[in-house]
């Protein structure tokens, strides 16, 4: 079995499929790609992905981006249970609500604050906070009364989140307030496999972008 795993450590969305291949137990062919340098629009990754973006997946010649596909792909084609991805309508659709609702709001509202004025060398302003915490707010009251995002067992959603959240973390948001958030990532750090690669790539992600961020007495 060969997947290669075209990525970048500090990027959040790549983060998300290293730790469910340390779950299901996959050995990427990992490929960094550096965007500062122009990696995703060299040729030979062009013709893979037309987007230029990472996560990008070449499964035996299969290729795939967005990563909470990647992650809905992996656990339907390598999980040898539904667990991570449920085949119940109803679980499935509430599963798929949380990946939607990092990609749209939550990991959507670090880009706009933060990401997008970094990469484009404009000053942060600090007064977007509190879209990012009314973010996380949505997410507190998902959390409430279950262990992990979609319930109480661990799904593809969790590994979503988890890098979104922790790069939050990284970025010095104070989770204190958002008891239910708080639970859950200590449990998922306690429990998900190989979480320690998470960490190195939100702390990689942090000393880049730490000498661009407002500056807190």
């Amino acid at each position: 079995m060969t997947i290669d795993l075209y990525y970048s450590p500090a990027s959040s969305p790549c983060r998300s499929i290293l730790l469910l291949g340390k779950t299901l137990g996959i050995h990427f062919n990992l490929i960094e790609t550096r965007l500062c340098r122009g990696d995703n629009f060299r040729p030979e990754f062009s013709r893979i992905n037309y987007e230029h973006s990472i996560p990008t997946l070449v499964d035996n010649g299969f290729a795939l981006w967005e990563s909470r596909a990647i992650l809905i792909y992996l656990a339907d084609k390598y999980g040898k249970e539904d667990t991570l991805y449920p085949k119940n309508a109803q679980r499935k659709a509430i599963v798929n609500q949380r990946l939607y609702f990092d990609m749209g709001t939550l990991f959507q509202r670090l880009a706009d604050c933060y990401l997008k004025p970094v990469i484009e060398k404009k000053p942060v302003d600090p007064q977007d906070s509190w879209k990012m915490e009314e973010a996380v707010g949505f997410l507190n009251i998902a959390l409430a009364g279950h262990k992990y995002a979609a319930g109480d067992t661990m799904t593809i959603a969790d590994f979503a989140l988890v890098a979104t959240i922790s790069t939050y973390e990284g970025l010095k948001f104070d989770l204190t307030p958002y008891a239910n958030v708080t639970k859950w990532f200590n449990r998922c750090k306690k429990h998900m496999r190989g979480y320690e690669i998470n960490q190195r790539g939100v702390d990689d992600f942090v000393r880049t972008v730490a000498p661009l961020l407002p500056k807190t007495e």
